[in-house]
């Protein structure tokens, strides 16, 4: 004898599959949504609905965007010049939300990890040598993350960036704030030794 009706247990079973939630937190948030106010949940149901229908990817840089270009590339007080590659919309967002570059970005959605058979081929590189081609881009700036995925995908733009006439930069890495010495890495300190600057 089931302990749910088949409507909750469908519910649970596809959220559920939702990353990060296992079965039981699945039940929570279905019970919890069960107790909330219709219109509440009917919101949430529209806004799912209207996040499929709407967003896509944008024509120039591959973030999310509800519009042909997003509101990044539309941005008139960003400076084209400069891109900042990064590896997918969530690693952008938390770049926008220091308030600090201020150039244009390219989203690669993915990273290179032949072992799981992403190369070249499956990331945006292609788009993105197209708008060196196309643009009048002076820096790149690579903004992936120092794990081995990242920085196979770093050292190989690298590499086939040396054939545009692009700056390339890479993020800083080093120690992270109220993070004690001792208990570093040695890439960390490797990359916060040789990215020292003068006080």
């Amino acid at each position: 004898m089931m302990a749910f009706p088949e409507p909750l247990l469908r519910l649970i079973q596809n959220l559920a599959r939702l990353p990060g939630l296992g079965e039981k937190s699945a039940t929570r948030l279905a019970l919890y949504l069960l107790r909330r106010p219709e219109e509440e949940v009917c919101e949430l149901a529209e806004s799912l609905r209207e996040m499929r229908k709407r967003v896509r990817l944008c024509e120039r840089c591959f973030n999310f965007s509800a519009e042909r270009l997003c509101e990044i590339c539309r941005d008139p007080e960003r400076d084209p010049q400069i891109i900042c590659i990064v590896e997918d919309p969530a690693a952008l967002s938390s770049i926008e939300t220091s308030g600090v570059f201020r150039g244009l970005y390219h989203v690669l959605h993915g990273l290179l990890s032949p072992r799981d058979g992403i190369g070249p081929r499956e990331l945006r590189l292609h788009d993105l040598f197209e708008r060196l081609k196309r643009e009048d881009i002076k820096e790149v700036l690579l903004a992936l993350s120092p794990t081995v995925a990242g920085e196979a995908t770093a050292s190989y733009l690298a590499e086939v960036l040396r054939d545009f006439p692009v700056r390339i930069t890479r993020l800083a890495c080093g120690v992270p704030m109220g993070m004690d010495i001792r208990y570093a890495d040695k890439l960390t300190l490797k990359r916060a030794l040789e990215g020292r600057r003068p006080l």
